[in-house]
């Protein structure tokens, strides 16, 4: 077998250069965020045809295949995967709790219970005029709050729609660097730190838009990629090649937001832009009961001096307005007509049946018990969904650690391969050295 010493010699000093250089990079980027470690592939260079047998093969030296990324595309699919649904799980455990917030913050339960505590006061003395103050001024307050709950939920409600807008404009963002990255993916030369900088470009991409929605991906032999995005089935391409289809958000009368693909609608089961949506669905919940409760305390209120006198003597008016919680409001602010007596009483009667049937018509109603059902749902729910949120951090973490093992670079191992590399080279250099010595005794024979 014939052997190009010099070739054999080259070979194996630019496949150990271009390892050097591999591992320079690897070195370098140890704390880049979405880098893959790099190594090379190499390949034995053969030759046939020498001397007189065609068949001969000739061994001449080394080349590089290729340029391995150390990545796994299961293990990066399911830290996407996973990632998308503890995102879900942190965008509504974060809304949900600012809902709670409101609702116990503005103080409506003791609200309340303070307006049912001075009724039940003024019956001791129920044409005192301080006594009756304290009814008006717990009324008072008690709608205040109603409206003070009724500002903040809706403050919390365009807080998540501005973030469930901020994410559909990222993902149509992402989209679009993706395209244009597939675009350079299909003119890379194979092999080439070009196509594995793309590589890595393309994967950063992707996992940043798991965190707003739950993706598909379908890899092509050039390293493109198509994505799918949501549930909905049959599945609604995001990214094919180098186009993309936009992502579109409307918001309903309630507050809620729904997303279209394409003009297609959407539904969305992990990343950020989910947990946003399932969010402002149980803020329109609670908006309801909230609003309801405050109506039903209205009419109730009001019923109940519709049947009575005041301490005037005329017939009982309103004592509240409003039909919501942000409309709840003081209908009087006079002291006098609050209807303790019963219908037809003389001016300043003490008769306090009227009041009676006041309390007894709000026990019945239960404002209270309602408000307090209405703070346990949401705390429940929040700690249900912090509970989940946990776990789910836990296996997103567990698979970006196993990831993280694969595609990490350890500065150990890489100063190992510096050292064999540059042997490599350095071996490769003697190679072609104790060539030309051959070459030049050779010459000078005669």
């Amino acid at each position: 077998m014939a052997s190009d010493l010099l070739s054999i010699g080259l070979s194996g000093a630019k496949a150990a250069r271009i390892g050097l250089d591999v591992t320079a990079q690897n070195i370098s980027n140890a704390g880049t965020d979405g880098y893959v470690r790099r190594a090379i592939g190499l390949a034995e260079v053969a030759s046939t045809g020498y001397n007189q047998n065609v068949r001969d093969v000739s061994l001449s030296g080394v080349r590089v295949e290729r340029i391995v990324r150390n990545a796994d595309a299961f293990r990066q699919s399911e830290v996407r995967r996973t990632g998308a649904e503890t995102a879900r799980a942190n965008a509504e455990v974060k809304g949900l709790g600012n809902i709670e917030s409101a609702l116990e913050q503005s103080g409506v339960y003791p609200a309340i219970t303070g307006f049912e505590s001075a009724l039940q006061k003024l019956k001791e003395d129920p044409v005192d005029t301080s006594l009756r103050a304290s009814v008006i001024e717990a009324a008072r307050t008690m709608t205040a709050t109603f409206q003070i709950a009724s500002k903040e939920m809706d403050a919390v409600g365009k807080g998540l729609q501005f973030e469930a807008a901020d994410g559909v404009t990222q993902i149509n963002r992402i989209a679009g660097e993706l395209a244009r990255t597939n675009l350079r993916l299909a003119r890379a030369a194979d092999a080439s730190s070009d196509q594995t900088a793309l590589l890595d470009q393309r994967d950063k991409l992707l996992a940043d838009l798991s965190q707003y929605g739950d993706i598909g991906t379908t890899l092509a032999q050039d390293g493109s990629v198509t994505v799918t995005l949501g549930s909905t089935s049959p599945a609604t391409t995001l990214v094919s090649g180098g186009s993309t289809t936009a992502l579109a958000l409307t918001t309903a009368a309630d507050g809620t937001v729904d997303y279209t693909l394409g003009g297609t609608p959407l539904a969305l089961a992990g990343g950020s832009l989910a947990g946003q949506q399932q969010a402002l669905d149980k803020l329109a919940q609670l908006r309801g009961d909230l609003d309801g409760l405050a109506g039903s305390i209205v009419t109730t209120v009001n019923s109940a001096q519709g049947g009575g006198t005041d301490r005037d003597g005329n017939p009982g008016a309103n004592l509240l307005s409003g039909s919501s919680a942000a409309t709840i409001a003081l209908a009087t602010g006079d002291p006098a007509k609050i209807a303790t007596a019963p219908s037809g009483a003389p001016k300043n009667s003490r008769d306090a049946s009227n009041l009676d049937a006041l309390r007894s018509a709000l026990s019945t109603a239960d404002p209270a018990g309602k408000m307090d059902a209405i703070l346990f749902d949401i705390s429940a729910t929040v700690s249900g969904r912090t509970v989940t949120r946990d776990a789910l951090a836990t296996i997103s973490d567990a698979a970006k650690t196993a990831l993280a093992a694969q595609t990490g670079v350890d500065l150990d191992a890489e100063g190992v391969n510096l050292v064999r590399y540059q042997q490599a080279f350095q071996a490769s250099g003697r190679v072609m050295q104790v060539a030309a010595s051959i070459f030049d005794s050779l010459l000078q024979i005669r």
